[in-house]
């Protein structure tokens, strides 16, 4: 088997490490995040020019028809420059959603996100059910000709500024996916910043009337697309942990090689090496197993959902022993706004709760 990645995805992994190492140091990054979208339109525009946007998409939809190895390439090297722009909730989630539904605008839709003009967020999660998503109150209901969605939704990924949102609800018992306009009546988002700094909202409906082309999917339809969905988006954020451990490593090295203790570089006692080399193999561990992941994704392996649930347990319990160790060897300072290595420790407890934290993932493993 071979392991190595093509030259085209070596030229995307070397356009976007040297994008963050020019564009996005920690500083520009706390300015971006401290602004009222909580993402640079000018990055976005950015990724549009690049051909960014365009990577999951087929062909036919205006994409290069990539997949999974290059999503992964992607977001690992976003997960070293804790990149905040919305690519996860407006490219990954939604496109994977649009592309397998039979909605008659949805190619006008993805060339509207490809181009970077449009936005959409899948709201998915809800208060009281835990990470069982298919078990929603959000209903749908069929009055004559036209749909009622009555509900409300949590932690929906840049809410505040999408133009439409996928909202999975329940039809007659059955799943559904159905997608609406921001500015439609009934519907109220409250916006408000989490752990890690990202931008997320509070999603309520209160009647809010949909035609039939509103519904993107329904029953069976839906649910195997919103799991689709939903070990695509795990593959990536685990990418993006894999790539923000191999930071956190590096940025511990270093430190450790410059911070002086007893006439000496720190990096020369025993106890810490022993503690890098933790991180190291933790970090080398979670690699093997996404690329495992990743390649079964890519070939519709039915092997994939079970190595999804174990990547993500493997990226918990990694995720925080590497954080913690890389702020523990940073001293004081590691606790600091003003040091980066602290918000890779809040984007690896953020990582850990997105899509089913570690011990749901555990029982879901047991359970196949």
């Amino acid at each position: 088997m071979n392991l190595n990645y093509s030259d085209e995805q070596n030229m995307l992994r070397e356009q976007v490490l040297k994008f963050c190492e020019t564009n996005y140091d920690f500083i520009d990054r706390e300015k971006i995040l401290a602004s009222d979208s909580g993402y640079s339109e000018d990055n976005w525009k950015q990724f549009a020019d690049l051909g960014w946007l365009a990577v999951p998409f087929k062909e036919e939809n205006g994409g290069f028809n990539f997949g999974p190895v290059e999503l992964t390439v992607l977001f690992e090297e976003f997960g070293k420059a804790l990149v905040v722009e919305p690519y996860l909730s407006s490219v990954v989630m939604s496109g994977t959603v649009l592309e397998g539904s039979n909605h008659p605008e949805k190619v006008s839709i993805i060339e509207k996100i490809i181009s970077g003009q449009h936005h959409i967020s899948v709201a998915y999660a809800e208060a009281g059910i835990g990470y069982n998503f298919l078990d929603c109150v959000t209903s749908v209901s069929k009055d004559g000709e036209l749909f009622t969605l009555n509900g409300s939704k949590s932690l929906v990924l840049n809410a505040g500024n999408a133009n439409q949102f996928i909202v999975l609800a329940t039809h007659e018992n059955a799943p559904a996916l159905v997608i609406i306009n921001a500015e439609d009546k009934g519907i109220s988002v409250q916006s408000f910043k989490t752990l890690d700094g990202q931008t997320c909202g509070e999603l309520t409906f209160e009647n809010v009337s949909l035609e039939a082309e509103s519904i993107l999917a329904l029953g069976d339809e839906a649910e195997v697309l919103f799991n689709k969905m939903l070990n695509l988006s795990i593959l990536c954020i685990s990418a993006e942990a894999v790539g923000a451990m191999t930071s956190s490593y590096m940025k511990t090295v270093q430190y450790t090689k410059e911070r002086e203790q007893f006439a000496q570089p720190i990096s020369n006692f025993q106890v810490l090496q022993h503690r890098m080399v933790d991180m190291f193999i933790e970090t080398e561990l979670t690699k093997s197993l996404m690329i495992k992941a990743t390649l079964q994704l890519d070939s519709n392996d039915s092997e994939a959902g079970s190595t999804i649930s174990a990547l993500k347990v493997q990226v918990g319990k990694a995720g925080r022993l590497v954080g913690q160790h890389a702020v523990q060897l940073h001293g004081g300072m590691g606790v600091s706004d003003e040091m980066s290595i602290g918000h890779y420790l809040k984007r690896f407890t953020a990582i850990d709760s997105m899509f089913g934290n570690t011990q749901y993932h555990i029982n879901k493993y047991q359970a196949k």
